[in-house]
């Protein structure tokens, strides 16, 4: 199944660390984007332990992460970046996480939400997916059911004013077994482009940027299309 414009105007992205979103689903935030949906990002870590470099502190690499998402999202059409604080890379799926991501939801009142594969824990034999991947796909799903739309669970957001809010459709990147696919053809410059702004993971780019091409471009092969990204796809609603 290839995925087009369905008139859902409200999205939500919530993702482990800084840059997952840009390599899970960056074609098509930017695609939706360009529709006229409004696009939010959640970011549940600083991604505040991603370096190896002897001379950088967790606060310092914080502050880069950050501003190295939003700029990437500028980049997409993303209208606003929110951060939970999370430490990288002991990100767990507990009630309180949940309660957090299920705020969001019932802040926001997204149509679609974007969030990991929880499912993925490896691909093929050189790939080990972060535990913080799965923790926050695994948040974020029990944040949706039965978080964000039963009146009873969690009934002090009902005190901060927070209604219950029914989300539509879950798309759940670095999916194994993928079974909708969008064609990002028009926007995998714009994909690229964000993927630049996270300089301090990206690495080698002229090899980096071949590798995202290649991935995308062996997703839309059976779809018959030049450049896609895949995703697991649920809908909830009409």
């Amino acid at each position: 199944m290839t995925a087009g414009s369905n008139g859902a105007g409200r999205v939500l992205v919530v993702m482990a660390h800084p840059d997952d979103a840009e390599f899970g689903a960056a074609g098509t935030v930017a695609r939706w984007a360009r529709e006229g949906r409004h696009v939010t990002y959640l970011i549940l870590t600083d991604g505040n332990r991603g370096s190896s470099d002897p001379a950088m502190t967790s606060e310092r690499l914080a502050q880069i992460r950050h501003a190295e998402q939003r700029a990437a999202a500028m980049k997409l059409g993303v209208k606003d970046v929110f951060f939970l604080g999370y430490d990288d890379g002991s990100l767990q799926p507990t009630l309180d996480l949940r309660r957090q991501i299920t705020r969001w939801i019932r802040r926001c009142k997204p149509d679609v939400v974007v969030a990991p594969d929880p499912t993925r824990r490896w691909t093929g034999q050189r790939y080990i997916n972060h535990p913080d991947h799965r923790a926050a796909g695994d948040a974020t799903l029990d944040a949706i059911i039965p978080g964000s739309d039963t009146r009873l669970v969690f009934p002090e957001l009902l005190d901060e004013g927070l209604q219950p809010h029914e989300v539509r459709e879950i798309y759940l990147t670095g999916s194994n077994e993928p079974d909708v696919w969008v064609d990002i053809s028009g926007t995998i410059d714009l994909k690229l482009a964000a993927l630049r702004e996270h300089r301090s993971q990206v690495g080698e780019w002229a090899e980096m940027e071949d590798s995202i091409k290649q991935r995308a471009a062996d997703m839309g092969k059976l779809q018959k299309l030049e450049y896609a990204e895949g995703f697991k796809y649920f809908k909830l609603r009409d």
